[in-house]
């Protein structure tokens, strides 16, 4: 366990031993002109690295819009700066220095911490294949032939991938009400709990990325809630996979916690049966013991958790998805967003979407005294998670948060 001279940091979820990045703004005042740079957050303050490698006390670039630059940079860098900074934090003799360049969390705007490159969602979680396996297809088998063979995936829309914070428009397309087939906005607009591995160092087109090697490409964790329109979805799936349905929206947490934060929480990850192909075989424990949880408040009501689960239970882990996603040649670039798909556990209430904990509308929730089979505009879900990595020393990530606003 480190100490730390900043005030509020130990006991927190954002120790020392987190430090995650991302991009802020001091408030505009009169000028109304915002200066976006790199930070670093400890406790409910923020380090301007901007102005640490301004003062010589730790090397940039941090004086630019975006984690882009730093990400690209590779690990040997990343491993370096954090090091650094933990030093800056923990060590007494530099706090005439550092403290100058700590501003209040409350005082700071955040933005989008990386320039979303390709965004990619996988469909990991065996228990949540198997539950909508079991709704959609009652009568057969809950997963498909493929799906302990592969990590199935598809490609999202990075354009439109949000931070924290940001209000979500409930979109319109086409559905099926009976017989008809209609255009308008989606009565069914669901949830996604998932985490995301943010990319920072990229790779060789043509190239395929081992296993064992995909750790090192990889810069940090975030939470992500990939909204979901149900009814549009399942309208237009077939045969090409996710759409409109899925392309509105996706919110990610505004600080990237580095994955060398959560060497602490590596676990095995479950048996694989069948045994993965050789290219897809773990050598090393590469599964996340995170606590994750969805917290919904429903227009005008209390908030409330609605579903509690966990990450290390994660049937394909990030670096065999990875390995997978690169196998035909497709290469990595910094900022790549590659999502775990919807996290459920085995129990109920430990579900990461709407359509399973009420099994597609049947079994409505009840939230603050109103009942919810699916999202109603003014809702507000809240998505967070937890790592214990080291006895006394939990991480929180950055929470994900967004509302529902009523389509134009």
């Amino acid at each position: 366990m480190l100490t730390s001279w900043v005030a509020g940091a130990d006991g927190s979820g954002f120790p020392a031993e987190h430090l995650p990045y991302g991009v802020f703004a001091e408030s505009a005042g009169d000028t109304g002109r915002r200066s976006f740079r790199v930070g670093a957050r400890i406790g409910d303050l923020v380090l301007d690295m901007a102005r640490l490698a301004q003062d010589g006390l730790v090397e940039g670039p941090f004086d630019q819009p975006s984690l882009d630059a730093f990400m690209a940079s590779g690990p040997d860098r990343w491993r370096e700066v954090r090091a650094r900074l933990t030093e800056l934090v923990c060590d007494d003799g530099g706090r005439s220095r550092v403290e100058p360049v700590l501003l209040p969390l409350a005082d700071v705007e955040l933005r989008l911490p990386f320039t979303v490159a390709d965004y990619v969602d996988f469909y990991s979680s065996i228990e949540h294949a198997t539950n909508l396996g079991r709704l959609f297809r009652p009568d057969g088998e809950p997963l498909l032939p493929n799906w302990r063979h592969l990590p199935v995936a598809y490609h999202g829309r990075a354009g439109t991938v949000v931070v924290s914070g940001t209000p979500v428009v409930r979109p319109r397309g086409q559905r099926r009400a009976g017989d008809q087939v209609v255009f308008g906005p989606s009565e069914r607009l669901d949830i996604e709990l998932e985490v995301g591995f943010v990319v920072g160092a990229g790779s060789q087109q043509g190239r395929p990325v081992p296993v064992d090697e995909a750790p090192s490409h990889v810069f940090g964790v975030v939470l992500v809630n990939d909204w979901s329109a149900r009814d549009i979805q399942a309208w237009e799936y077939q045969p090409l996979g996710p759409f409109l349905g899925k392309s509105f929206a996706t919110s990610v947490g505004a600080w990237v916690t580095p994955l060398e934060a959560l060497d602490g929480c590596r676990v095995e990850g479950p048996a694989q049966d069948p045994a993965p192909l050789p290219y897809l075989a773990r050598s090393e424990p590469w599964g996340l013991d995170l606590d994750l949880a969805v917290e919904l408040t429903p227009a005008g009501a209390s908030p409330e958790a609605i579903s509690t689960t966990g990450f290390a239970g994660l049937y394909w882990t990030f670096p065999q998805q990875i390995a997978h996603l690169t196998a035909n040649g497709a290469h990595l670039r910094p900022g790549d967003l590659l999502a775990s798909g919807t996290v459920s556990g085995p129990t109920r209430g430990s579900e990461g979407s709407l359509i399973e904990l009420t099994r597609n509308g049947a079994e409505p929730l009840t939230v603050g005294g109103v009942e919810r089979s699916f999202l109603a505009d003014g809702d507000e879900v809240a998505l967070r998670a937890e790592a214990t990595v080291a006895a006394g020393v939990t991480l929180t990530l950055a929470e994900v948060r967004g509302r529902i606003l009523p389509a134009p």
